[in-house]
């Protein structure tokens, strides 16, 4: 039996796996062309943009922390002072205590430096000042400015991280709601004659 002019055999065979006649996806919305370009972008960001924002955040923060050591170095040295009483306190943390000492060009100041509780009045301590006489903290060192360096340029890569995820999830959210819509409007169009077809 020929089966030529029947409507069931005209036209090109169906492709299989959903492929449309110019060789594309037919069931590949624009959607998912979308979102697979976006998430190409994506992971360029996270491979080249990542340890570019990484380095360079820890670079500045480094050089920036280096200028700070350098100028403290400069203004702060250390002096040996005396307790002019006995630090009180009973527990381990240190207190602070007033001690007296004598500067480079003999003028004898006043202080307060943290000691151990319990120092005997008259002990010496050794004590960072400033170029004016006042007590402080010890300047900053070079770990310091590395560990800086460190935790900026960490940060910066979490950053990248935390911003291509945010972006990620949010196209994600905004096209799926876009396809649920886009689902309802043609399942009210399909599903009338859908269910025409199981009337009795």
């Amino acid at each position: 039996m020929s089966t030529q002019g029947s409507p069931y055999t005209s036209g090109p065979p169906p492709r299989r796996g959903g492929q449309s006649a110019k060789g594309g996806n037919s069931l590949r919305r624009a959607s998912d062309t979308l979102e697979c370009w976006v998430r190409r972008v994506l992971m360029a960001v996270l491979v080249l943009g990542l340890p570019a924002a990484a380095v360079s955040a820890g670079l500045t923060a480094y050089e920036a922390s280096m200028r700070v050591v350098r100028t403290q170095a400069a203004e702060r040295h250390q002096v040996t002072a005396r307790l002019t009483s006995t630090a009180e306190g009973g527990d381990w943390a240190k207190r602070p205590a007033p001690v007296r000492w004598t500067d480079l060009n003999g003028v004898v100041r006043t202080g307060a430096a943290l000691v151990e509780p319990g120092t005997p009045k008259g002990s010496t301590v050794r004590v960072w000042v400033t170029r004016d006489g006042t007590v402080t903290g010890p300047p900053a060192t070079k770990l310091n400015a590395t560990s800086s360096g460190w935790l900026v340029g960490g940060m910066a890569a979490f950053g990248v991280v935390a911003g291509s995820y945010a972006a990620w999830a949010g196209m994600r959210l905004v096209l799926d709601r876009r396809r649920y819509a886009q689902w309802d409007a043609e399942w009210g169009l399909v599903e009338p004659r859908w269910s025409a077809r199981f009337r009795p």
